[in-house]
């Protein structure tokens, strides 16, 4: 008998415990359970968004010309605000006025004109767009 009731209480002590270990598994299910169905209605109102459309695109920049030249030029009609001739750039940048050093102003100034960098207003006169 006292070996019965020993065993009985060992028993009663396990099922005790796997009770508890049971009570604490569902608990956790149901805290799992709650956390999918957030996610599913997270899934659910992300799905109802609109999908932003393509976003503005800038106009590309033109690409400048890696010679130094070029830099220098740009920043004689950036001084003035009306247009320059070739000319007005060689002196400008102090360059001899001759013929040959005048043509190849302009036609540096006709390849900015080409990408985009400066306008020809008129035949002959280059500026920044916008002045």
């Amino acid at each position: 008998m006292a070996h019965l009731e020993t065993r009985e209480s060992a028993l009663d002590e396990q099922a005790g415990q796997i009770r508890s270990a049971m009570a604490d598994l569902a608990a956790r299910l149901r805290e799992l359970d709650a956390e999918i169905e957030n996610l599913r209605v997270t899934r659910k109102t992300l799905q109802t968004v609109p999908r932003p459309g393509p976003a503005a695109e800038q106009p590309p920049r033109p690409e400048m010309p890696d010679h130094p030249a070029y830099q220098q030029i740009l920043t004689t009609p950036a001084d003035t605000d009306r247009p320059m001739r070739a000319r007005d750039i060689c002196q400008a940048l102090d360059l001899p006025i001759l013929p040959k050093t005048t043509e190849g102003i302009r036609s540096k100034l006709k390849r900015l004109v080409a990408r985009g960098i400066l306008t020809d207003s008129e035949p002959g006169l280059f500026a920044r767009p916008g002045t």
